[in-house]
């Protein structure tokens, strides 16, 4: 089983600590949601888990293995990442995308092989973008645009998906499509952890909510154990309370 395991990580940009003793681990079969407000350190986290960034003290391992050390093409076999910002150079078609998710298995744009090609079409099954296959992405709107880069993620076929804001500026519809792909991709064996700022989404889908404040974890359990009115109080500073299995958020603090 591929396991994420971070123990005590900081992480610093000259004399600030972005990250303060952070540990956390990711398994498959988990959906893991990082909860907290802007400049909490979550991305920073995410980053030196991954091994992106070199630690200040503290350690973050993959199967054992120091993630820092990792070659990016042993990184991406073992670990899909989707960060912040998904630039694209050229507006290649959707196929093409799609198959940069192979680059990590040794394939070549244009010329998959077996393997290679079953992967890529059903990343694009799955994601629902056969009709959009020879589609370039610059005629894409966001929804599809963000289908495309959870079906390169999926297209590895690394038993971990770590996702930094996968729903930014999508409408409802299109946050709940996301969420669900990468909801599926859990059912079947795969573990993801994901950075929301949306407080009720995270609750409805996380098997576990991660709570930073102040580049610190405050808290790590299931939605039932650590979404409550104080913890919003205490990370985001704002006023809540429960409606049902919601949570309504009535003002700033």
């Amino acid at each position: 089983m591929t396991d994420l395991v971070a123990t005590d990580l900081t992480l610093k940009a000259g004399d600030v600590t972005l990250v303060d003793s952070a540990s956390f681990q990711l398994s498959p079969g988990e959906l893991v949601i990082l909860l907290g407000p802007n400049g909490a350190g979550k991305t920073s986290l995410i980053r030196g888990a991954l091994g992106l960034e070199a630690p200040a003290s503290g350690t973050a391992a993959l199967n054992g293995q120091d993630t820092h050390r990792l070659s990016p093409m042993a990184r991406a076999q073992q670990i899909a990442y989707l960060p912040q910002i998904r630039p694209l150079a050229w507006p290649n078609q959707v196929h093409d995308v799609v198959s940069l998710g192979r680059f990590s298995h040794g394939a070549a744009l244009g010329r998959l092989s077996g393997p290679d090609a079953a992967a890529v079409d059903r990343a694009i099954v799955d994601c629902d973008l056969t009709h959009l296959a020879d589609r370039a992405t610059d005629s894409l709107s966001g929804g599809e645009l963000a289908r495309v880069h959870c079906a390169r993620a999926f297209a590895t076929q690394a038993p971990l998906l770590v996702a930094d804001e996968p729903t930014a500026a999508l409408d409802p519809r299109h946050q709940f499509r996301i969420l669900d792909l990468i909801k599926s991709y859990v059912d079947k064996g795969g573990g993801a952890l994901l950075v929301l700022h949306d407080v009720n989404l995270a609750a409805r889908y996380a098997t576990r909510l991660i709570w930073m404040k102040d580049g610190r974890i405050v808290a790590d359990g299931p939605p039932a154990e650590t979404l409550t009115p104080e913890r919003l109080s205490e990370v985001y500073r704002v006023a809540a309370r429960m409606e049902g299995d919601r949570i309504v958020m009535d003002g700033a603090l």
